[in-house]
């Protein structure tokens, strides 16, 4: 059974997945140095060769993840690209749920006890 009304939640089904593909590809090439280089140096052209579109392209720029999860982002992608900022998975998860990255990190550390 598939639940997609979870408030506040985006589920990352298989339309998800076809929406964000090019987003996610491109986030996939982070993996390499070169291609982070490239990005740095004039991100609208990367975001052009990976075929970004206009909601992904803004998100991007914006550097919002919870927009980028709207336009079809994975967080497993997603972390490459916070990589390039600087971020790490606890900073995305903050940002997700409009916390500090300190109270974020307590609710986890309360969570584990």
């Amino acid at each position: 059974m598939q639940h997609h009304d979870i408030p506040g939640t985006i589920v990352y089904d298989g339309a998800e997945a076809q929406k964000g593909y090019a987003l996610n590809a491109m986030c996939y090439s982070f993996n390499s140095a070169a291609n982070r280089d490239e990005f740095k140096r004039d991100e609208d052209a990367y975001c052009t060769k990976y075929g970004l579109n206009d909601e992904q392209r803004a998100a991007i720029r914006e550097r919002n993840v919870l927009k980028l999860l709207a336009a079809g982002g994975n967080v497993y992608y997603l972390a490459k690209f916070a990589g390039i900022l600087n971020l790490n998975v606890q900073d995305l998860g903050a940002q997700q749920t409009g916390m500090s990255v300190e109270a974020f990190k307590e609710k986890l550390a309360a969570a584990g006890r």
